[in-house]
């Protein structure tokens, strides 16, 4: 077997695989051997029909096979062995003439090889890292949500501005029955929030859905709607009142911080005002650190400047589409996955250049981490670590959760790496603020 390579250019190149009958004819022979043993042929007995006529019945199918299996091997290890750094899988060249009778083949496949490129982290013009506060008004608001979220309810006679009020939606058309609790802060408008105030258990309201809530969110728990189905639903409901309650707001006292944050872990309501800030900021930076990553990413890809080998990508997305594409229709799908390989390349770049790994042992550690949050959103606040073992155990060895564990850790490590090395400044910010600049 022979293997060259032509260079087109940096970014093309066609490689050439010659086989001959001694590369091949040892298996072929083998396995025509074995198909002699265990064919069933009328007229012969098993094991002893000629080899001309199991050569004549399944010669070619065998040569084929063998010789495609052949080829695919020693492409792919040719390419280990020269280091070729390749985009989408080589493509082979169409051989109307190829003959199967001959005893030697030559075949062509096509490369597109990634480019060669740097990338500077360490930007002219600085990023900006946002580092979001936790105000005096958002810690307010958290501390009265607490104190009503573990306060008494005292039950009311009739719906006011601060009631909880349970009930069932009901629609005989969708079938619909659904008992839920809400705030009349989720009610939107005058005339449908005045539908609700001053009415009293056993009273059945009317409401439309459209406009019903603030939050679309909302209306589909109310109404068990989908997420695209609750914007635009437009149907009639009723409401029937089966509950009334107001909630007294709980003591500031030791007693309320315990059972918030166990034993004499906080022991005043400054001490309190300190844990909900320093919680509250420690999520905002997780909103902080993706900002930066989405920032840094367009910045890579709109600054780091390499040709792709574009005429081949198009060929390979027709070549390995589940549906055959027009010319015009693969260079459409190319320009819309250009900027995702670009990044790619460059995160690539990026993970070489400074040894950026993702161990087992890394996997394992980030898996308990996130085993032991989701632990403690149902109160477990400290687990044993035989338990935490477990059930990360379990989680990666479901393959598409270990992978997406896997791609979050990376994107922490390169924040990371990031927060070390890129052109960065910070900007303090609000919450609120955050939101209106970032997201207007």
């Amino acid at each position: 077997m022979d293997i060259t390579r032509e260079q087109i250019d940096k970014l093309n190149a066609i490689v050439k695989v010659a086989i001959t009958k001694e590369d091949y004819s040892d298996r072929v022979d083998k396995i025509l051997t074995d198909y002699r043993k265990n064919a069933n042929i009328p007229g012969f007995r098993k094991g002893h029909v000629p080899m001309g006529l199991v050569k004549k019945q399944y010669g070619k199918a065998v040569l084929v096979d063998e010789v495609n299996k052949l080829l695919q091997d020693s492409l792919n290890k040719y390419l280990v062995e020269e280091k070729l750094d390749v985009l989408g899988n080589p493509l082979p060249k169409a051989q109307d003439d190829l003959d199967w009778e001959a005893e030697n083949f030559s075949f062509e496949f096509e490369l597109g090889l990634a480019p060669e490129f740097d990338v500077d982290l360490n930007t002219k013009k600085p990023i900006t890292h946002y580092h979001i506060t936790a105000d005096d008004k958002m810690i307010d608001e958290q501390v009265d949500r607490i104190a009503k979220q573990y306060g008494k309810l005292i039950s009311q006679e009739e719906v006011t501005e601060d009631s909880e009020i349970t009930g069932t939606f009901k629609n005989e058309e969708r079938e619909l029955e659904n008992r839920v609790t809400l705030t009349l802060d989720k009610i939107k408008g005058k005339r449908n929030n005045g539908k609700f105030l001053g009415s009293k258990v056993g009273d059945t309201l009317e409401l439309k859905t459209k406009g019903l809530c603030e939050d679309d969110h909302d209306l589909m728990s109310f109404v068990k709607a989908s997420h695209d189905e609750a914007h635009d639903l437009d149907i009639e409901v009723t409401f029937t009142i089966e509950e009334i309650n107001k909630r007294e707001a709980a003591e500031l006292n030791q007693e309320f911080f315990d059972k918030l944050f166990g034993k004499d872990a906080v022991t005043s309501e400054e001490e309190m005002r300190t844990k909900i800030k320093e919680d509250a900021e420690k999520q905002f930076e997780q909103q902080s650190d993706q900002k930066l990553l989405n920032d840094i990413t367009e910045h890579l890809v709109d600054n780091t400047q390499f040709d792709l080998p574009a005429e081949f990508l198009k060929k390979w997305i027709q070549a390995t589409g589940e549906e055959l594409l027009t010319d015009d229709q693969a260079s459409e799908e190319y320009e819309k996955s250009e900027k995702g390989l670009r990044y790619q390349l460059i995160e690539g770049k990026i993970i070489k250049n400074n040894d950026l790994q993702v161990t087992y042992e890394n996997l394992k550690d980030f898996a308990k981490d996130y085993v032991r949050s989701q632990m403690a959103q149902f109160g477990q606040t400290n687990p044993e670590e035989s338990v935490l073992e477990d059930i990360a155990g379990r989680v990666l060895s479901n393959q598409e959760e270990a992978r997406r564990l896997s791609e979050q850790l990376m994107s922490q490590k390169l924040i990371q790496l990031y927060k070390e090395k890129a052109n960065l400044k910070t900007k303090e910010v609000t919450y609120e603020n955050f939101v209106k600049e970032v997201y207007g």
